[in-house]
């Protein structure tokens, strides 16, 4: 067995006794004994006799142990043309004084504090100073409408609320204190506060119960941190794209501590005084484990980036900020890599910069199509690790261990489960199939530490996620394993095309159309059809340098792509309409909005989500997702 099977087996044959090693990776007041309670079933409790504070092992105990001149955090912001380093002292210092202006305007262990900022050191600040004090954030993706932040400062009912000005995307400014006063007349709880950050591309209109955070930190004493119980919920996070009330996932302080530390060391490889760029947002689950607090838990410097993947100014800046700031690990979602390698296919901008620093590239947030992975491995010349995970689970499900072993890569898998993480594939009765057959994902229970141990205020709703299945957390996500023990997801089971009887996967389609050379990104759906039941329809974006001046260049790649599917897949996927459009409609997050491209084709009044990235994107697109499948192709404006 390699080193990898050795820590499965360790982790399988005395699970309690892993997960207790593994804490001792922190500094705990009282330090756990008992490592799972499963007293109350469905509801486990990760290390239920120990004491910690999250912020003080994320700040404190590096400082304590001489390593406070070390970076913490680099800020990056190549929309505002800003760049600055924090210390472990610097950032323990600046968390502990906003700590103390927290406490100030009424904020207690247990109390929630909504953070609804941009990509700015303040956010992480802020979000850290609850930590300290034993608060609880909710952080909520800043520019969200106005009705979805509502309904969060409704469910989490906070004491205070810390906002910006503006945040800043791409171009644009957003102005955040109109869309928080618009909430705060919607919502029917009332906070105390409002502390407000003054940013100088926005000014705001201050009301009564307002406060500039200028003012909050100038009158506050620094906070000590205060030691809160492991099974005490560090943070809310709302899941996106909901339909009725939102979902508030639930973190614990100790069990999700103790998995990132452990993440960060083993998956990521990366420890003290090295740097990882997690390129993503604080308001997703991401951030929070990857921006935050993994990299700070480990000692290491984590890169807070203010920008886009393409556009702020070019396609370059992931490249520069790896070259700068001497990246080790890099992080980011499937959907970024393709929008770079629309706008630079050969990699061009890449060639500017020094990558030598560079170890890994992890990505993550949608499923990664063999195609990508080859164009990243060719430009980067290193690993690039897919591995899977959900804002429930916290961490990585399954990954490519790199700080134990690097595995086979395997394109098209994300690898192996992760110690704790038993992960089998069902059918529809819940049985486990046979290695090689599809069926929906699913994690025996316990889950391990750092997975959501409640909704927030929402036991019934919790309980529903655990007993679809007897036994068994299902992720929602559909695709199988094969004999070697790798995973592949091939997308939500929803996702799932049912063809005159015959279930296919539309990622498995998405993978052969991503082959195409002149294919940038594409997406695949199904759509309702009287005969058939089902039948898939494709759109793909073309890279930039594709040359479609030819009159008849969208009939001629849609015929290559269609005759691609069935020579790959088979006659049976019944593919015949591909549509040649200018972009993708996208969450924030960068996940492609298959469900809502879905209704709108099925002729449903479809309303564009929250989490929507540019409503433009949508609304160019709709007309082509609401013809028949069987009507002309209409003329398309590439210039949306």
């Amino acid at each position: 067995m390699g080193a990898f099977d050795d820590v499965m087996k360790s982790s399988v044959e005395d699970r309690d006794d892993f997960w207790l090693r593994a804490s001792e990776m922190l500094q705990w007041v009282e330090p756990p004994l008992t490592a799972l309670d499963s007293t109350k079933p469905l509801f486990y409790r990760w290390f239920p006799d120990g004491r910690l504070n999250v912020a003080h092992n994320a700040l404190d105990r590096h400082v304590e142990a001489g390593r406070g001149d070390c970076t913490a955090l680099v800020y990056d912001s190549p929309v505002t043309g800003v760049k600055r380093i924090y210390t472990y002292t610097r950032l323990r210092d600046e968390v502990a004084v906003f700590a103390g202006g927290l406490r100030e305007l009424g904020v207690n262990v247990g109390d929630r504090v909504v953070i609804y900022m941009p990509m700015i050191p303040e956010a992480v600040i802020a979000m850290l100073a609850c930590a300290r004090i034993g608060a609880v954030h909710s952080v909520v993706f800043g520019g969200f409408a106005a009705k979805e932040l509502a309904a969060r400062i409704d469910d989490a009912t906070p004491t205070v609320i810390v906002s910006a000005t503006c945040g800043i995307e791409g171009t644009r400014v957003i102005e955040y204190k109109p869309l928080l006063d618009r909430a705060l007349e919607l919502a029917h709880h009332a906070p105390a506060r409002q502390v407000i950050f003054e940013r100088p591309q926005a000014t705001a209109v201050m009301g009564d119960n307002d406060i500039a955070w200028t003012d909050v930190v100038a009158a506050a004493t620094p906070a000590e941190a205060v030691p809160v119980r492991s099974t005490d919920p560090l943070y809310i996070l709302y899941t996106s794209g909901t339909t009725g009330p939102p979902k508030g996932v639930v973190r614990d302080s100790g069990g999700y501590a103790t998995a990132l530390a452990w993440s960060m060391r083993n998956v990521y490889d990366v420890g003290p005084g090295q740097a990882i760029f997690t390129a993503s947002d604080i308001g997703w689950v991401v951030g929070h484990s990857y921006i935050v607090y993994g990299p700070l838990l480990a000692g290491a410097t984590t890169v807070l980036y203010e920008g886009k993947p393409v556009g702020t100014p070019d396609a370059g800046q992931f490249w520069r900020v790896c070259a700068e700031h001497s990246v080790r690990s890099m992080f980011t979602a499937p959907t970024a890599l393709r929008a770079i390698k629309q706008v630079d296919p050969d990699g061009r901008q890449a060639e500017m910069y020094d990558l030598s620093e560079l170890k890994y590239l992890f990505l993550a947030g949608e499923r990664l199509d063999p195609e990508t992975h080859r164009w990243a491995t060719g430009l980067l010349s290193v690993p690039v690790l897919d591995h899977w995970w959900q804002t429930e689970t916290g961490w990585p499900m399954v990954a490519n261990p790199a700080g134990i072993e690097l595995l086979e890569i395997k394109p098209g898998s994300p690898s192996k489960p992760l110690p704790g993480w038993d992960v089998r594939v069902l059918d529809s009765d819940g049985h486990p199939v046979a290695s090689g057959e599809d069926g929906a994902i699913a994690a025996k229970l316990p889950l391990p530490p750092g997975a959501f141990s409640n909704l927030w205020n929402d036991d019934e709703r919790f309980l529903e996620y655990m007993s679809t299945y007897d036994g068994y957390y299902l992720t929602g996500d559909g695709g199988r394993i094969d004999a070697d023990g790798y995973v592949y997801v091939m997308g939500r089971m929803d996702d799932i095309v049912n063809v005159a009887g015959h279930r296919l996967s539309t990622g498995a389609m998405e993978e052969v159309l991503a082959s195409h050379p002149d294919v940038a990104e594409c997406a695949v759906i199904g759509v309702a059809d009287p005969v058939k039941g089902q039948i898939p329809r494709a759109f793909v974006v073309l890279k930039s340098n594709v040359d479609t001046s030819a009159a008849d260049h969208d009939e001629e790649i849609t015929a290559a792509l269609v005759q691609r599917v069935r020579e790959q897949i088979g006659a049976v996927a019944s593919l015949k309409d591909v549509a040649v459009v200018p972009a993708l409609p996208k969450t924030r997050s960068g996940k492609i909005l298959r469900k809502t491209m879905r209704r709108i084709a099925d002729g449903h009044a479809e309303k564009a989500p929250s989490t929507i990235d540019d409503a433009r994107v949508l609304d160019a697109l709709a007309p082509v997702l609401r013809r028949s499948s069987t009507a002309a192709l209409p003329s398309i404006d590439r210039t949306v």
